[in-house]
């Protein structure tokens, strides 16, 4: 079997969903709806938040932080697959391949740490109403987006790197839709237990830990929850809470079940479902589920939409 360093490899192939004829048109059109309304969703979540100045708070800050996330999060693992299907390629570049394995993780572990740290900024809100403000200040905010979004970018730094220097396998054939650095590894002739070391630590920090963290807080969300008297306040809470879990199972189920599950346990099909779901479908719920379903972003909507457009632009830029 041949070897080949990185470097010495110009094009990688995808095999993508191709075992899957029959509905590899069906994934297609399902990722492109997904990745429309990601891009449209987040884009809307962004500009208002921009826009409204009774939206420049915590929680919209991250939220704003969390579509501008997604939408890099989502354009890098799924752009290349739609633009390979409709060309009929199947190819990236070398430097596209490490680009995209390292900006896909970096996303991946940044929105990791971000949805724990909106999960806190929620337990502050509803537990300690009194004192929100103080300890959830402008300078706190920008902190904890600034330290999500630098974990990420070091972790991937840290995992991409060693994965770089691996020698490859017989052809440059990968057995994904991305460059999924999970697939890369199975194409390397030398011992990967080091690389795999490093990437067990740096998961058991990105998703355990953040999940028990947003567990942690939604159970004190929850006890304050049951204390409300209005049946009718009690049930919106419980609807909200639940709307957010259920994202939070979601994306950090898919992510535990690729990157935690035991070595012996060879997946590659179901790896390929299970990044669809936290790279595709998390994104495209998240605007839905955290922020168009209010009524505060439902109200600064409509004001937008009944203001002139360029009059709403002006009064945003800072005198």
């Amino acid at each position: 079997m041949s070897q080949a360093n990185w470097t010495s490899v110009t094009v990688f192939f995808f095999l993508g969903f191709s075992h899957y004829p029959k509905v590899e048109v069906i994934i297609f059109v399902l990722c492109l709806l997904m990745y429309l309304i990601t891009l449209l969703g987040n884009t809307i979540l962004i500009s208002i938040t921009i826009l409204d100045s009774h939206l420049h708070t915590p929680m919209y800050f991250f939220l704003s932080n969390l579509s501008f996330l997604d939408i890099w999060y989502t354009s890098s693992a799924l752009t290349p697959m739609l633009a390979n299907f409709v060309s009929g390629k199947n190819t990236i570049s070398f430097s596209g391949c490490a680009s995209q394995m390292y900006f896909s993780l970096a996303m991946g572990s940044t929105e990791c740490v971000l949805l724990s740290m909106m999960a806190y900024d929620r337990y502050v809100a509803i537990c300690n109403p009194l004192r929100y403000s103080i300890i959830m200040n402008r300078r706190v905010c920008v902190q904890i987006a600034g330290s999500s979004w630098l974990t990420g970018c070091l972790t991937a730094l840290v995992e991409t790197g060693p994965v770089l220097q691996l020698s490859l396998c017989g052809k440059s054939i990968i057995n994904h839709f991305t460059c999924e650095i999970l697939a890369l590894l199975k194409m390397a002739c030398v011992d990967t237990s080091i690389v795999q070391l490093i990437m067990f630590v740096i998961s058991i920090l990105l998703l355990p830990l953040p999940m028990l963290l947003i567990c942690v807080s939604y159970a004190f969300i929850l006890s304050n929850i049951l204390r409300i008297s209005s049946v009718d306040g009690r049930s919106k809470a419980f609807s909200t809470c639940a709307a957010h879990l259920t994202v939070v199972v979601l994306f950090y189920g898919a992510a535990l079940s690729m990157y935690l599950k035991p070595s012996a346990v060879n997946s590659q099909e179901i790896d390929k479902f299970m990044a669809l779901i936290y790279a595709g479908l998390t994104p495209m719920l998240n605007p839905i589920i955290y922020s168009l379903r209010n009524k505060e972003v439902k109200m600064a909507v409509k004001k937008l939409l009944m203001r002139n457009p360029f009059s709403a632009i002006l009064t945003s830029v800072p005198k």
